[in-house]
């Protein structure tokens, strides 16, 4: 029998530690474990509006923390109940207020067999010109998994729902095709369990563990960088699922072949079947967002408010959706329309301004991104990666940071600036037809974020 109060406070103890003191005062302090049934936890709560604001933003923090201090739980919802540990110490008998807008039980468990999160759907999921490639490659692989797009390597920044995207893959071939086993895993936890199997001297229960999968889901895999005993693992492993026509699917913040340190070998086996980029979502597609955040919290926001928070907040699709959580909480509080002045001052905090970048900053950025000695780039060479390197210097300082032709070419080793003029466009045009360059250009881009 779980001690929930003793329970509730060690999990508190470590998530007090992880959160600022505001926010630990402002939404855990009224909180409370109601009970907990059948691996699920039960955490009592005042209101609506803390009950959608952790399921929202600390779901994650919580069920790990909870499944730290005891192994039998499952997962986590959250409850409105009457009393709070502090209204009624003598009564046990808090009652959950029902609300429709509650998932099934069954919708909020993390399944430990193959850690797919049942939210994670493509109901939810915005398809936009930013990701689409990506989504028509996901729907391929669901109709035909294992014989289309093996394996399939999704990279992009963080915040631009490649996580989502990947797990509602495994949610979806998971649904449609019960017989067959889906796993989800990061590379982090994957490199662990590969340690500890050395170190307990049972590499072959580790092996028989991920090959037995029908699909296999690995998130992060940038974080293969340095580590030589994983990467060795997982080719093995990669082989071994990918001759038996098992279906692969990847995810990182990098292009492959951008990722230090990652052997050849490798490489080339993401590179057999599709590698695809989520980008930053474009104006269009950031309202799309936008209001379907809002749909589903039932609030409304007039379309000049929803415009101005698109143009602001320029971000990735996790930093969008924060600031409009902030608005829409601010709504259910008041209960009443805001104005565009009100919102420019919830939000203003989440605006970024622009980077004021050296030039001097740019060019060690992209020489080092290119992997080549910064003090070249200034030299009079016509080598072809340097080349390359200095007219996507040149592109970058003209295109994202406004820098005049004629100082561009004075800083870069004295060019004219018609030589930069000639550069920019040269890119420009590259830019329409080679798909590989759009890449290494997202990638640039990110450093100076």
């Amino acid at each position: 029998m779980v001690d929930t109060k003793q329970l509730w406070d060690n999990c508190l103890s470590e998530i007090e530690v992880a959160v600022s003191k505001p926010n630990f005062s402002t939404w855990f302090k009224n909180t409370h474990i109601f009970k907990e049934e059948g691996g699920t936890v039960y955490v009592g709560v005042p209101n609506e509006f803390v009950r959608d604001w952790l399921s929202n933003k600390y779901h994650k923090l919580i069920l790990k923390t909870l499944t730290a201090f005891s192994d039998s739980i499952r997962g986590v919802t959250f409850v409105i109940t009457k009393n709070t540990p502090q209204s009624d110490k003598k009564s046990n008998q808090d009652q959950p207020v029902s609300l429709n807008k509650e998932l099934p039980l069954q919708d909020l468990y993390i399944n430990k067999e193959d850690n797919l999160n049942p939210r994670y759907v493509f109901d939810t999921f915005i398809v936009g010109p930013f990701n689409e490639l990506a989504y028509a490659a996901s729907q391929a692989i669901i109709n035909k998994p294992g014989a289309v797009y093996n394996p399939l390597f999704i990279y992009g920044g963080t915040g631009l729902g490649k996580t989502h995207l990947i797990q509602a893959m495994g949610n979806a071939i998971k649904n449609r095709y019960p017989d067959k086993k889906v796993h989800y895993i990061t590379l982090e936890k994957f490199a662990i369990d590969y340690v500890n199997s050395v170190q307990s001297n049972k590499p072959n229960i580790f092996k028989e563990k991920y090959r037995k999968y029908d699909v296999i889901i690995m998130d992060d895999i940038q974080f293969l960088s340095g580590k030589e005993r994983t990467q060795e693992e997982l080719f093995h492993l990669f082989n071994t699922l990918y001759e038996n026509n098992k279906q692969i699917i990847f995810s990182s913040d990098k292009h492959p072949n951008y990722i230090p340190g990652l052997e050849d070998r490798l490489k080339s086996r993401f590179s057999q079947g599709m590698i695809v980029d989520i980008s930053e979502p474009e104006y269009e597609s950031r309202i799309a967002i936008l209001r379907a955040k809002l749909r589903d919290a039932n609030v409304s926001l007039t379309d000049e408010v929803v415009s101005y928070i698109a143009s602001s907040i320029q971000g990735n699709v996790r930093e969008l959706e924060g600031s409009l959580n902030v608005v829409i909480m601010q709504a259910q509080l008041k209960n009443k329309p805001f104005s565009l002045a009100e919102v420019k001052g919830l939000i203003k905090n989440n605006i970024k301004p622009k980077k004021n970048v050296a030039i001097k900053d740019v060019v060690k950025a992209i020489a080092d991104f290119y992997n080549i000695e910064e003090a070249i780039v200034y030299e009079k060479t016509r080598r072809k990666e340097i080349v390359k390197a200095r007219q996507m210097i040149m592109y970058v300082l003209r295109e994202d940071f406004n820098v005049s032709y004629p100082l561009i070419g004075q800083k870069l080793g004295g060019k004219d600036h018609t030589t930069v003029i000639h550069s920019f466009e040269k890119i420009k045009n590259d830019l329409k037809n080679n798909p590989t360059l759009t890449g290494e250009l997202e990638q640039i881009r990110v450093l100076f974020k």
